[in-house]
């Protein structure tokens, strides 16, 4: 898999120049994955609710065609595309999604953090009063909140066309998380965002960017 840092770009020639390079691929096209930082922007997915963009204010909202509900990219967050052929790979998207999930695990363990899936929550967690616990999630919370005590460091939506995958994840590293607050985070009401710097973790994009893009080339090995 070849792996391309895009730099700092906006996003809707980003997601264009996907589309593009998906419907252009052939079956003997290269995977590759795309490692971006974006201008700050909410993405609205397919299943996207206005009631979820509380206050957007200057930030322009832009619908995609991605699953999910809205987040928000921004200066500080890697954004990791991976253009796929799932087909060719043999497998599916559940695995797919999988793979992607253990490729941020797999980075925060190289920072001593434990995240964590949560059934049904597509993304990476972490317990925001011990990120370093390395016990498993225990299970419903208290009242039925499946998020208490939680804090999302990464975001994941995918779209597949022709087997073939583009968008992709959103790992927050050091960046303004005050823009989370005019949306409620991939549809969750008071779900709070948090970045490695909260975490305690002391790096920045251009350190954190080829670690995830390396480990995720690992994970799609034929």
């Amino acid at each position: 898999m070849r792996v391309v840092s895009l730099g700092r770009r906006p996003y809707e020639p980003t997601l264009a120049a996907m589309r593009a390079f998906t419907e252009a691929r052939t079956p003997q096209t290269p995977d590759e994955v795309w490692l971006v930082e974006h201008d700050p922007v909410y993405t609205q997915g397919l299943a996207g609710k206005a009631e979820h963009l509380l206050n957007p204010g200057a930030i322009p909202v832009v619908a995609t065609n991605r699953g999910g509900q809205v987040t928000y990219h921004g200066p500080g967050q890697v954004v990791a595309y991976p253009l796929v052929d799932l087909q060719r790979l043999g497998i599916y998207v559940k695995e797919y999604v999988y793979r992607l999930e253990n490729a941020v695990l797999r980075l925060l363990e190289g920072h001593h953090l434990t995240g964590h899936r949560v059934a049904g929550a597509p993304g990476i967690y972490v317990r925001l009063a011990d990120p370093w616990s390395h016990s498993a999630l225990a299970g419903p919370t208290p009242g039925g909140d499946p998020f208490r005590g939680l804090g999302k460091v990464a975001a994941l939506g995918v779209k597949v066309s022709r087997h073939c995958t583009y968008h992709g994840l959103a790992l927050n590293v050091a960046m303004d998380l005050r823009p989370f607050a005019g949306i409620n985070p991939c549809g969750y009401a008071g779900l709070q965002t948090v970045d490695l710097a909260t975490l305690g973790v002391n790096t920045d994009w251009a350190r954190v960017a080829p670690s995830l893009g390396q480990i995720l080339a690992s994970q799609f090995r034929p």
